[in-house]
């Protein structure tokens, strides 16, 4: 197995055979990004498919200064953004002063999960909230650099972020309640 060294430079060298590897060392979790942002398994194949095109084509970008999977992984992340875009899921959405009366408190939290479980939850999101969670909650961005990423007002995306807070707290409590009904 090559080092990422000799993944990038035989990257850059166009070798078809690296390039290979270099998709099937990533490809796996590189798609749980694209599904994070993209529900439709299709889509989301078709934004991985996209992000390695684009990871080929300007790889002599890749200076080493971070892990190339963090690398790669921001150039999904991006790529599923512009995919996103397309769309503009959040286009239509209250801002967050609009919804001050009905957010929840800031000590409301989720609690914890199984992984797989709350990305499924995640999943079942409207899109711009499912986007703005997963880039604040999960991918760690704030919300002046989640409304310049998206092309959005800051408080469009804190919205977002609230909502898909409130949503997935009352699914979790929907569900608490069906399991202390069934008992």
């Amino acid at each position: 197995m090559l080092d990422e060294y000799a993944l990038v430079e035989g990257c850059r060298r166009q070798d078809r055979t690296v390039q290979r590897q270099l998709y099937e060392r990533f490809a796996g979790k590189l798609f749980v990004v694209c599904k994070r942002y993209v529900k439709d398994p299709d889509e989301a194949e078709d934004v991985l498919q996209d992000s390695f095109v684009k990871i080929y084509r300007h790889i002599g970008s890749f200076r080493f200064e971070c892990p190339l999977e963090a690398w790669l992984k921001r150039v999904v992340i991006n790529t599923a953004l512009k995919h996103l875009r397309k769309e503009k899921p959040w286009e239509h959405t209250a801002d967050v002063q609009e919804m001050a009366p009905i957010l929840p408190q800031a000590d409301e939290s989720l609690p914890s999960l199984n992984y797989q479980y709350l990305l499924q939850l995640i999943q079942e999101l409207p899109p711009g909230c499912r986007t703005v969670f997963n880039l604040y909650a999960i991918e760690g961005y704030n919300h002046p650099e989640i409304a310049e990423m998206l092309e959005i007002a800051e408080g469009t995306s804190k919205s977002q972020y609230a909502r898909a807070r409130t949503l997935l707290q009352q699914k979790l409590r929907n569900e608490q309640r069906v399991r202390d009904e069934s008992i």
